[in-house]
């Protein structure tokens, strides 16, 4: 009577085995998914190349001239004019084309100035720690205290109007967050073994810096440069709308959509597409940070 017991219940423990595989496989298989092969990374890429192409190389996209302006004003979109034309007589659509590169340019600017200073304010005061930690960590909460768009405006009635001071006090704005997390990333990276293990075999604190806390913290920075990328885009619209970036008549997102707002209630193509341009370039730029946030 023992036997077939027995057989029961060697023969139960394979069926459950085999069923446990094929749920744990399901996750697996989830999990080690590629999300820059998806649908939504590819068309995001897409969408930040040609903006990137338009910003460097206009004239592939549009032989018209975003200064000169034609005969007819408020032209609905068209044919000959893609985008419709503006108030005055303008290429709306070659308009948009330049201006990638005020508005993108700015932005890259902008991330560059916050992921350098605030990456390095954070490389020192995860660090060195003590003093210099606590100073440097003070003036990071009071950076963080302030509404972006305020210290953004304040940093511009110092430094005067124009599109590169613009993307340098939207840059500062974003300092505290690099510095803070930057140091997070270096403290928790410090006490790992292979650090303790480093410095036994004789490499100065330099070296370890530069081999392994260093590029061991980068990637969660860069994913933040990333996210950082979309929200620069919308600062520097912001301040371009209010008059605080690039002086008229150059061709910035922000600016376009000012000069249209008058019109907006018979001319709906001047704030809606480029409004859509912005929301495209933004949004890819999110989608592509999720990506570097899911590797960190």
């Amino acid at each position: 009577m023992s036997a077939p017991t027995s057989n029961a219940v060697n023969t139960a423990h394979p069926v459950d085995g085999i069923t446990t595989l094929r749920r744990n496989r399901r996750p697996v298989g989830r999990a080690q998914r590629n999300p820059w092969t998806s649908p939504a990374s590819i068309g995001a890429f897409v969408i930040l190349v040609v903006a990137f192409l338009a910003a460097l190389f206009p004239g592939l996209f549009t032989n018209s001239d975003p200064y000169a302006g034609t005969d007819v004003a408020l032209l609905h979109p068209s044919s000959e004019h893609w985008f419709g034309t503006d108030a005055v007589g303008r290429d709306l659509y070659a308009r948009v084309v330049y201006g990638a590169r005020q508005s993108l340019l700015g932005a890259l600017i902008a991330v560059a100035v916050g992921l350098v200073v605030g990456t390095l304010l954070g490389l020192l005061a995860g660090s060195l720690r003590g003093w210099v930690d606590s100073v440097i960590m003070r003036v990071v909460d009071v950076l963080l205290s302030i509404p972006g768009i305020l210290l953004s405006l304040s940093i511009i009635i110092v430094l005067g109007f124009g599109s590169l001071q613009a993307a340098v006090a939207v840059g500062a704005t974003s300092i505290a967050t690099f510095a803070r997390l930057a140091r997070s990333q270096v403290i928790t990276v410090a006490g790992s073994d292979y650090i303790e293990a480093a410095y036994g075999a004789g490499a100065t604190p330099a070296q370890v810096m530069a081999r392994h806390i260093l590029p061991n913290s980068l990637t969660p920075v860069i994913a933040l440069a990333t996210l950082q990328f979309g929200s620069a885009i919308l600062q520097l619209s912001i301040l371009g709308f209010l008059g605080y970036g690039a002086p008229a008549p150059t061709p910035e997102w922000g600016l376009i959509i000012a000069e249209g707002r008058d019109f907006m209630a018979t001319a709906w193509w001047l704030i809606i597409l480029p409004g859509l341009a912005i929301v495209a370039v933004v949004v890819s730029a999110n989608r592509l940070s999720q990506n570097f946030r899911a590797e960190a």
